[in-house]
């Protein structure tokens, strides 16, 4: 019995046009079978080797991304570090600001504001800690710092405020100080509680002192305030008052003329009045008072030209 088998033609060439290959069943079977296995065998290795070049590739592209996450953070750091030096001097200001302002400097701890204190979270709360833990603590430490540094600033920007509205304060109460003499003249008498009057011819207060000048030489306000009083007033004759604020009023008397009107704002130095003998004086001269909260005052005692010119 003649056995069933398989006959492979195969044509090349003219001279050797045909080629016949014979396999039995069995061995057909193996053949297509060893193919195919080959064939899968190298499909497997294929596959294998794309998703160890994408893994590799995969490993380099998040290697270059850590590096750039690293020098980002490097420069984050660095601006941590200037940035705090920065706030040193602002801190050194801050304080000789507030001494100026005659106000106590931050204590240390309150500067700080909590600056290297132990926070609720660890590292291990931040979204990089679970990638990369190094690359994690670094993200952590340099947001706490600005953090930190960010409260430590937001506290210095009010000690300035506090600061800066103090001096305006002292800045305003030392422009209401009166502090130049009213006119150039000579002291011809001086404050004094008890003193004998020269008309009245008995002893009283002279609540004030007088600059003997030549009729019409200028007054000029000894602060900036404004002007509560333009007129005749008893024994003072032609009068000019001026509250200054912060209880300072100051007085001119005796004036020969009067330049401003009630209500009128006036600087230090300008000219209000003109040296006279209205009133009750003997010779053309100035009276100047200086008034605090209701209390008569040596006016000499505000007189401060190198201070406030």
């Amino acid at each position: 019995m003649t056995r069933n088998r398989w006959t492979v033609l195969l044509v090349r060439s003219d001279e050797n046009p045909v080629r016949q290959y014979s396999f039995s069943p069995r061995r057909l079977r193996l053949l297509v079978g060893g193919v195919v296995s080959l064939l899968a065998l190298v499909a497997i290795f294929v596959s294998v080797a794309g998703l160890a070049g994408v893994s590799r590739l995969e490993a380099r592209r998040l290697g270059r991304e850590n590096d750039l996450l690293r020098a980002e953070l490097a420069t984050i750091q660095d601006q941590v570090s200037s940035f705090e030096n920065v706030l040193g001097d602002l801190s050194k200001r801050d304080a000789e600001v507030r001494q100026i302002a005659g106000i106590e400097s931050l204590e240390e701890d309150v500067l700080l504001a909590g600056v290297g204190g132990p926070g609720p979270k660890g590292p291990e709360s931040h979204s990089l800690f679970s990638i990369d833990a190094s690359l994690g603590e670094a993200a952590f430490a340099a947001t706490y710092d600005l953090e930190a540094l960010d409260r430590r600033a937001l506290l210095l920007s009010e000690s300035m405020a506090e600061a800066a509205d103090t001096l305006r304060a002292h800045r305003d109460m030392l422009q209401a100080m009166p502090s130049i003499l009213p006119t150039a003249g000579l002291v011809s008498s001086r404050f004094s509680r008890e003193r004998p009057h020269p008309l009245y011819h008995r002893v009283m207060p002279h609540e004030g002192i007088d600059i003997s000048a030549p009729r019409g030489t200028p007054i000029q306000a000894a602060a900036k305030g404004k002007v509560t009083r333009a007129s005749w007033a008893t024994g003072y004759g032609q009068l000019v008052e001026i509250s200054h604020g912060y209880g300072y009023v100051t007085r001119y008397g005796h004036a020969s003329r009067i330049m401003v009107r009630v209500g009128q704002v006036v600087e230090r130095g300008e000219v209000i009045a003109q040296v006279g003998s209205s009133g009750i004086a003997t010779s053309p001269h100035l009276h100047y008072e200086v008034w605090v909260n209701g209390q008569a005052q040596n006016p000499m005692n505000y007189v401060f030209p190198a201070v406030f010119p």
